[in-house]
């Protein structure tokens, strides 16, 4: 069952701080999505980040293939990902990837980011660069607003450490939009090194999840497809489609901040459903640093809501939450 949903508009550029963080309080309790304008981010920028994903998509195999994925960052090809491993089908989401972090500092020097070659997409690593620092830094304000939004001091996330040298992701995604239903059965015709393989398994642009981490936001380019269950816990889920504004932001809460607020801040399930269209986003994980040790916050527990979880490393959390996603 799917119905459509109508999101809350967060203007971060207001200057009314407190009043922002109460609807950004509202939606985290009411939605766990929410979306967000006036960040700053020019519009030109986004439509080239776009511009230069489809270029990389559109490269050939072989070339996405001498980028794949190294700690987690590079290519990842269709089929490579099941983000939902309670299913039985041994099929992978339809949808492949491109991610790259960190610019500067330690993490970025554990983990390089891996660079299309500049003869084949000369503006490509400039274009990106400068995206990951503006998205960055309308995370960081975001999470001073959502800190606020906890009843926490806005530079808290700042004074833990959380945010000193974070764990920030920009994942490029291409789903092929090749999917299409047969007499209510979805039917799936895929090309995997340049064989077609046909299935009659029900086929997701992304299965089933909620994100792993603190706050995920996320860009659109106008073909529809996202779907999310607000109550997690139904047997019987139901499915709402949440369209893509252009310009603005598709923010949503992940598992960590809901381990954190001890599930006062829920995270969301959503999935990506084929359109038949082909279907590109941008998207932005803003995690903690590996060493921020995630531990329930006081303002979100008492003598009569003891802490629901123990603490836990963020990087230990994301480790073994990727881990299952890969090996399933």
């Amino acid at each position: 069952m799917e119905t459509s949903l109508v999101l809350p508009f967060i203007d971060i550029s207001s200057p009314e701080k407190i009043s922002t963080a109460q609807l950004i309080r509202k939606a985290c309790l009411e939605h766990g999505f929410f979306y967000v304008k006036n960040h700053g981010i020019s519009e030109e920028l986004m439509e080239e980040v776009f511009r230069e994903s489809k270029s990389f998509f559109n490269l050939p195999l072989d070339e996405k293939m001498s980028l794949l994925r190294h700690d987690l960052l590079g290519y990842t090809p269709l089929y490579a990902e099941k983000l939902d491993p309670s299913l039985s089908s041994s099929t992978g989401d339809s949808k492949e990837s491109f991610y790259f972090g960190s610019l500067e500092g330690a993490l970025a020097q554990r983990y390089p980011n891996q660079w299309p070659p500049q003869d084949l997409l000369p503006s490509w690593r400039q274009t990106m660069e400068c995206y990951y620092k503006n998205v960055l830094s309308v995370g960081r304000k975001l999470l001073g607003l959502i800190a606020l939004a906890l009843d926490l001091d806005e530079g808290f996330f700042e004074q833990i450490g959380a945010l000193n040298d974070p764990t920030a992701v920009v994942r490029l995604l291409r789903y092929p939009g090749i999917s299409m239903y047969i007499n209510e059965t979805l039917c799936t015709c895929y090309v995997v090194l340049g064989e077609v393989i046909s299935s009659d398994v029900e086929s997701y642009g992304a299965s089933a999840h909620s994100d792993y981490g603190m706050v995920t936001l996320l860009l659109t380019y106008g073909v529809p497809g996202l779907q999310v269950c607000r109550d997690k816990s139904r047997q019987t889920r139901v499915w709402e489609d949440v369209p893509g504004i252009r310009g603005a932001f598709i923010v949503n809460i992940g598992d960590m901040m809901e381990r954190w607020s001890n599930g006062l801040f829920r995270s969301t399930l959503h999935r990506v459903m084929p359109v038949g269209k082909e279907r590109y986003s941008v998207v932005f994980f803003l995690d903690p640093n590996p060493d921020c040790n995630v531990v329930c916050l006081e303002s979100c527990c008492s003598e009569t809501c003891p802490p629901r979880f123990p603490p836990i490393l963020a990087g230990d959390y994301i480790k073994e939450r990727f881990r299952l996603t890969y090996d399933s």
